[in-house]
């Protein structure tokens, strides 16, 4: 790849861009992008909210389910198990969109 190709295929010029929410019929939603817009801007910026809820939502659990911790109800670890779950379901869905956006290290060849 040529490097201006390397850079378009990292930057979502390859092909449409998984982006991190679903549809109201939870089927994913794509954007056919440049990775320069203010949707891709916009979608950049729900992952980091979506990545960084996941991480406090993980502190709390690990809080909760320590040694010598207050117990807690059912309700409550239920509630725990699907705030986990679906924090869980945004990072791969990132993780994926990220990982469809890196281009193929194929031999990358300098302009001359």
């Amino acid at each position: 790849m040529r490097r201006r190709e390397l850079y378009d295929a990292a930057s979502g010029g390859g092909g449409p861009r998984l982006l991190p929410w679903t549809s109201p019929e939870g089927k994913p939603c794509y954007l056919s992008t440049d990775g320069r817009g203010y949707l891709s801007t916009l979608a950049d910026s729900i992952e980091t909210v979506q990545l960084s809820m996941g991480q406090e939502l993980l502190e709390y659990a690990r809080d909760a389910t320590a040694p010598g911790a207050k117990s807690r109800s059912a309700t409550e670890y239920r509630w725990l198990a699907r705030r986990l779950t679906e924090a869980l379901t945004d990072a791969l869905r990132v993780a994926d969109s990220r990982g469809q956006r890196i281009p193929d290290q194929e031999v990358v060849t300098e302009d001359a």
